[in-house]
C-alpha cells in the first residue's frame, strides 16, 4: 500500500477514537468510564501501522480532554494514557494469530489490563492526593478494567469479527 493511503487511513482512525471520545465525553473520563474508541486498539489486528492511528487518536483525545477540562488526569493522561493505548495496541497486534472460533480473542486482553493498571494507577494517585494506595488502586483498576472489557472485550470483539466478514473494509484496514 502506498505511503499516502497509509497516513490517510490512519488520520482516519486517530479522527474516529477522537471524535467518538470526545462526543462520548461523560463516559470517556473520570473514575468510572467507559471509553467506547479504545475498541479501536484492536485495529492493529489487520495491521501494524493501525497503532498508530490509534496511539495519535488517543492523544488528541487526551490533549482536547485536558484543556476542555474533561480530562480529570490532566497532563499526566496525555503521556502515560497514550502510552497505555500504544503499549495495548502493539501488544493486540502480537496476539493477532492467536484465535478461538476464528476470533482474536487474546488481541483484547491487553488493552483491558494494560489501562486498568495505567488508568486505575492514575486515578488512585488522583484521588488519594498524590499517593499511591492499593486499596483505591484497586478499586479503580477494576472499574477501568470493566470499562475496557465493554469497549476492547465486546464491542471491539463485534467490530473485528464485522471487519472481517466485510472483504473490502478488511483489506483497507490491512
Amino acid at each position: 500500500m502506498k505511503k499516502s493511503k497509509i497516513i490517510s487511513r490512519q488520520a482516519m482512525i486517530a479522527a474516529i477514537y477522537a471524535v467518538l471520545s470526545l462526543a462520548l465525553s461523560f463516559i470517556s473520563f473520570g473514575t468510572v468510564q467507559v471509553r467506547v474508541s479504545e475498541a479501536l486498539t484492536l485495529l492493529p489486528i489487520f495491521a501494524f501501522s493501525n497503532v498508530w492511528g490509534v496511539t495519535i487518536g488517543c492523544f488528541i483525545t487526551n490533549l482536547v480532554g485536558f484543556f476542555t477540562g474533561a480530562n480529570i488526569l490532566g497532563a499526566f493522561d496525555i503521556l502515560f494514557g497514550t502510552l497505555a493505548t500504544f503499549t495495548a495496541a502493539i501488544l493486540s497486534y502480537a496476539l493477532r494469530n492467536i484465535r478461538f472460533k476464528k476470533l482474536p480473542i487474546l488481541s483484547a486482553i491487553p488493552p483491558i489490563l494494560v489501562n486498568a493498571i495505567v488508568i486505575g494507577a492514575e486515578l488512585c494517585i488522583l484521588i488519594n492526593n498524590g499517593k499511591f494506595n492499593m486499596a483505591i488502586f484497586g478499586v479503580q483498576a477494576l472499574s477501568v478494567g470493566l470499562g475496557q472489557l465493554l469497549s476492547c472485550g465486546v464491542i471491539g470483539m463485534v467490530m473485528v469479527k464485522a471487519i472481517e466478514k466485510n472483504n473490502k473494509l478488511k483489506e483497507y484496514l490491512s
